[in-house]
């Protein structure tokens, strides 16, 4: 698998598809399993463990906030934990601090807390190494793509460049992509440590790809937002039509896609029902 610099444009077409909740049905398993669960483990919330994790679960998998980095979610509910439940040591801190940081991953957050020295930090970095950890402990019939995607993945690899564009952990997007022979179809792999997605597709698109001839295949609003920060196309999946999206993927947008009538009224349908699906 290429990185950004080592990836060689061969197609006129560049298709970039998200990783967890669009083509690994993981998303709700590590959030539910793991992300949610060593929240409240290390912050020591186990009084309001139910009410948490159907919190955690709202914001990061059933809401127009679906998708966000594993950081803002937490920083959104430790402001609310702090404001509800029990107080949080530098929950408004570490808030502000996520919704104004220009790069949010595990590597920041460690140089943010050895510059701060502060708890919070230091506690949200455990977590995350923690749900990582987790998430490798998962068992291999949760971390299964969606029905559909290795056909449409084939169809779409005979026209276009194909790329992973995720906010996921790299390693656990190789593993799970390696596992079930996705790898094999894709191009390039942008993943956490890469920087977010609209700055990955941005640098994508440095390699000379037209707008018009790139989408974005995402399951989340951000994955929407990254597309239309940079002016390309977007496909939705949408949540609990995985499989008929990917169908939909392989049989009708490719065509629109090369025929050059994707933008307009049927990509403005597409986001109408992605959008009404999740509100």
């Amino acid at each position: 698998m290429k990185t950004l610099h080592e990836f060689i444009k061969t197609k006129d077409y560049l298709i970039c598809v998200d990783s967890d909740g669009c083509a690994m049905d993981t998303m709700n398993s590590k959030h539910q399993l793991c992300f949610g669960p060593m929240l409240v483990k290390e912050w020591g919330l186990q009084r309001w463990e139910k009410e948490i994790l159907d919190r955690w679960n709202t914001v990061n998998l059933f809401s127009m906030s679906r998708g966000i980095n594993r950081f803002l979610g937490l920083g959104m509910l430790l402001e609310e934990i702090d404001k509800t439940y029990t107080p949080i040591e530098g929950a408004s801190m570490f808030l502000s601090w996520v919704q104004s940081a220009q790069e949010l991953s595990n590597a920041t957050v460690l140089a943010k807390m050895q510059a701060s020295g502060q708890t919070v930090f230091k506690k949200a970095y455990a977590w995350s190494i923690a749900v990582n950890t987790a998430i490798t402990n998962l068992p291999e019939e949760v971390k299964v793509p969606f029905p559909g995607i290795t056909e449409g993945l084939a169809c779409a690899k005979e026209i276009a460049n194909l790329g992973i564009i995720s906010a996921a952990n790299p390693e656990a997007v190789l593993q799970e992509w390696t596992q079930h022979q996705l790898m094999d179809y894709m191009d390039v792999s942008l993943a956490q440590d890469v920087g977010t997605k609209s700055y990955c597709i941005a640098k994508m698109l440095e390699f000379g790809f037209d707008p018009e001839k790139v989408v974005m295949v995402g399951d989340a609003p951000g994955d929407l937002a990254a597309a239309r920060e940079n002016n390309i196309l977007y496909f939705p999946i949408l949540v609990r039509h995985e499989a008929e999206s990917w169908a939909r993927f392989r049989t009708e947008m490719l065509d629109r896609l090369i025929s050059g009538t994707y933008r307009g009224a049927y990509q403005d349908s597409l986001i109408e029902a992605f959008l009404a699906n999740l509100s």
